[in-house]
């Protein structure tokens, strides 16, 4: 059961923003941005930014530095230096072994080819079947899976208030190795919001699932668990989520001022005329005194 203690004392706000540089920032990924940046300025607190680049096929350094030119150039200064997670593969590594040493993970040798054919449908995606579970491969290839207990895990949202989910039914055990060697995105991200002392996650709601996994490798970490706000994610005139995989088109950065104000009214934040030419700087400043969660959505949609 979900059992983690509240905190004695509410620390310093400490937000981030974690793009996967496999290509330049679109209009969703703006938006995202955006309510990350807005809700540690209103709350007096820092911002921070890692690039999310541990998974190396998809990712490149000259998309790294477009995104933070990108960011520059929307007026999203971000504090502290850049964490880069290609860079801390030892720190991950050192999560891993704690876990093996105890016993919590097993080899799978499961592909995704397979996976794809008889994972059944979950409330947040596909939930692994347990096939490995209890057959104790030996290939030295394999990856290797977090094993969950039987329970049920629950996080309280700012916008969609309390979220629940059966561990096995609706989670299922998840990969925190690759067969690659790699490390997987949801013990990374635990290592790294400690690492940072991130206190509020905000991010999209595809990432509901992801923020499930990690708040179970935060309380068994014995982590402090942020504070959660998971916007709608942006979908474009068909329905479909507006994303890099789906050929999504980059903002275009000579254009700040007015893609700042289209993910305002996205996002349901103070109106702003839309041929309104105010500089970036003032737009930010006004948007984070009069920034009000409550106001976003509950779907967000490019008209059509």
């Amino acid at each position: 059961m979900d059992t983690a203690p509240a905190p004695s004392a509410r620390a310093a706000y400490r937000g981030r923003f974690a793009p996967t540089p496999s290509g330049p920032l679109h209009l969703g990924s703006l938006v995202t941005a955006l309510a990350s940046y807005l809700a540690a300025r209103h709350a007096g607190g820092s911002w921070l930014l890692r690039i999310d680049d541990i998974d190396g096929p998809r990712c490149r350094p000259e998309h790294a530095d477009t995104i933070l030119k990108q960011l520059e150039l929307h007026g999203l200064h971000w504090d502290e230096t850049v964490r880069y997670q290609s860079r801390h593969e030892l720190d991950y590594q050192a999560a891993f072994e704690q876990l093996h040493k105890q016993g919590l993970c097993y080899r799978c040798i499961c592909t995704r080819a397979q996976l794809a054919e008889i994972s059944p449908a979950g409330i947040d995606g596909p939930v692994y079947p347990g096939i490995c579970r209890d057959a104790a491969h030996q290939q030295a290839d394999s990856a290797w899976r977090f094993r969950l207990p039987d329970g049920r895990i629950m996080l309280d949202d700012q916008l969609h208030g309390r979220i629940e989910r059966d561990l096995v039914d609706d989670i299922g055990d998840f990969v925190i190795r690759r067969a690659d060697g790699r490390y997987g995105y949801q013990l990374a991200s635990v290592v790294d919001e400690q690492q940072q002392g991130i206190t509020d996650l905000v991010r999209g709601a595809d990432l509901i699932g992801s923020s499930l996994r990690q708040k179970y490798l935060m309380q068994h970490f014995g982590i402090p668990v942020p504070n959660f706000l998971h916007i709608p994610v942006l979908l474009d005139s068909k329905g479909y989520k507006l994303s890099k995989q789906n050929h999504a088109t980059p903002i275009n950065a000579s254009s700040a001022a007015q893609n700042l104000i289209r993910g305002l009214d996205l996002l349901g934040q103070a109106p702003f005329a839309a041929d309104w030419h105010g500089r970036v700087d003032e737009i930010l400043m006004r948007a984070v005194r009069n920034w009000n969660p409550a106001l976003i959505p509950k779907r967000l949609n490019l008209p059509g």
